[in-house]
């Protein structure tokens, strides 16, 4: 598989604080550079959330991966935990979007100089600034999504998903519910927190097939060779469109794009082909974060991040934050597959059923998600 080359665009810098939606203005906006350009959200109409009993002393800050805040993906599931953080507990918020791996660290020293209380960074790829940034200064304290360092500083939080779990899930689904016998999936950026959704998607075609004596096929991703289809990027969605285009020649009429927002281009191309092919979206419920596309999704692999966010910034207010590992997993609801939504009289009653028996093996760790 040849792979595309990463893209980024030119960087932006934004603080924003005290904002209570989790979408941005793109028209607010402003800047070329990660080192010379500060704007203010302005305040959302409504609010977002149950109104706090008071406000507390405290700053929750977020660095985004590329993508924004507004992603409809990744990293608005985990500003949904800021901004609940504000509604909820009363903090002060703020956060920096990136657009490269060059504001990475600048803007984490950016919200240092703000003297935030605490500072999640959002992806795999921040792994590397976050643990400098840790070291560099012990009497603040972190948290990272979708990152597990091997000697951690002691204060960082790691937050990970065991999203191959609810992946399985989706693709036992996708298996049961396909009529050309193909499904697809792809990938933005090839790291290990994408491919964890593809391995456990494929583990759940396999098992379907033994259990069922069938021969689904996956387009898109070998676990074997450990290799797939990759746009290179988060961000352009012409690239979803025609990677999507290429796994619908195939034959495939059910796609899971692990891709953040690249994922939308699978909608215009789904749309395009004459909707009858369907998706499966990842990290929130596409039927929630993605406007006019609910007939579209059959399900979504939620990883739960807001969640995760939420609580490391409540324990964080209340004092008891600590270092170390999260991880979201069925047994503690920090990942599953969202409901059927649109299609929940589409899908049998005897394959719901054997969803929730796979659930409950997993749980139980009668029934692994991985392949060999």
């Amino acid at each position: 598989m040849k792979h595309r080359p990463l893209r980024f665009g030119i960087a932006l810098f934004a603080v924003f604080t005290l904002v209570a939606a989790a979408c941005g203005d793109d028209d607010d906006e402003v800047g070329a550079g990660a080192s010379d350009t500060t704007t203010a959200s302005e305040p959302a109409d409504e609010p977002s959330g149950d109104e706090p009993s008071g406000p507390v002393d405290f700053t929750a800050c977020q660095v985004t991966d590329t993508g924004g805040v507004d992603d409809d993906s990744f990293n608005e599931t985990a500003y949904a935990g800021l901004t609940r953080a504000e509604s909820e507990l009363g903090t002060e918020i703020a956060f920096l979007e990136s657009t490269s791996e060059a504001d990475f660290a600048p803007n984490i020293d950016a919200l240092l100089d703000q003297d935030c209380d605490l500072i999640i960074t959002i992806g795999f790829l921040l792994g590397d600034a976050t643990e400098s940034a840790a070291i560099d200064n012990p009497d603040a304290d972190f948290a990272i999504v979708d990152f597990a360092y091997e000697d951690p500083p002691d204060n960082v939080r790691q937050l990970t998903f065991a999203t191959d779990e609810a992946a399985f899930l989706a693709g036992y689904l996708a298996a049961g519910m396909t009529e050309s016998g193909t499904v697809g999936t792809y990938g933005g950026i090839k790291l290990p927190s994408v491919t964890i959704f593809m391995t456990g998607f494929e583990a759940g075609i396999v098992h379907y097939n033994e259990e069922n004596g069938t021969a689904v096929e996956l387009e898109g991703w070998s676990t074997e060779a450990g290799d797939g289809l990759f746009t290179g990027d988060f961000e352009d969605q012409t690239k979803g469109r025609s990677t999507t285009e290429q796994l619908l020649d195939t034959g495939a009429d059910i796609i899971m794009p692990v891709a953040g927002p690249v994922g939308l281009g699978s909608i215009e191309a789904v749309r395009a082909d004459g909707g009858d092919a369907k998706l499966i979206w990842v990290d929130s419920d596409g039927c929630v974060s993605v406007p006019g596309a609910c007939d579209l999704f059959l399900t979504s692999v939620q990883k739960k991040m807001d969640v995760a966010v939420f609580e490391t910034i409540e324990t964080a207010v209340n004092g008891d934050f600590e270092g170390g590992l999260y991880s979201g997993t069925l047994e503690n609801e920090g990942v599953d597959i969202a409901p059927f939504n649109e299609f929940e009289d589409e899908v049998p009653p005897e394959l719901a059923a054997e969803l929730d028996e796979l659930r409950q093996q997993i749980i139980d760790g009668d029934l692994e998600v991985t392949l060999g």
